[in-house]
């Protein structure tokens, strides 16, 4: 039993290795996340374009990546991959219900720029 016990743990060892390499981008998604809850909004798009050069149909990426674009007033790009994140999944009602709340944040700016010039 004791000679087998370091062939267990190399086996183990094994595995873990290649789970870990199987759920990169899953682990790269999970720090943009924590990145965001902690307001490092930059790190945040780090982590999920990352996600993106490995996995581009990710529409958790793209939509998580659109969130972090808004909050940084970067509209267009965010924009932009709202509306990629759409396309990959577009029964996804939590992009579709974010996608939403942008397109209605952009027509309050542009209504409050307009009534400000008259």
């Amino acid at each position: 039993m004791i000679k087998r016990l370091p062939i267990l743990l190399l086996g183990l060892l094994c595995l873990g290795l290649i789970s870990c390499s199987g759920t990169r981008p899953m682990s790269q998604l999970s720090l943009g996340a924590w990145a965001a809850e902690h307001d490092l909004w930059d790190e945040a798009i780090f982590r999920w374009t990352r996600v993106i050069q490995s996995s581009p149909n990710s529409a958790a990426a793209h939509s998580n990546l659109a969130v972090a674009y808004e909050k940084k007033g970067m509209t267009a790009e965010a924009g932009r991959e709202y509306e990629l994140a759409l396309k990959l999944a577009p029964s996804n009602t939590y992009i579709k219900d974010n996608y939403a709340r942008y397109k209605q944040t952009l027509e309050t700016k542009e209504d409050n720029k307009i009534h400000e010039r008259l």
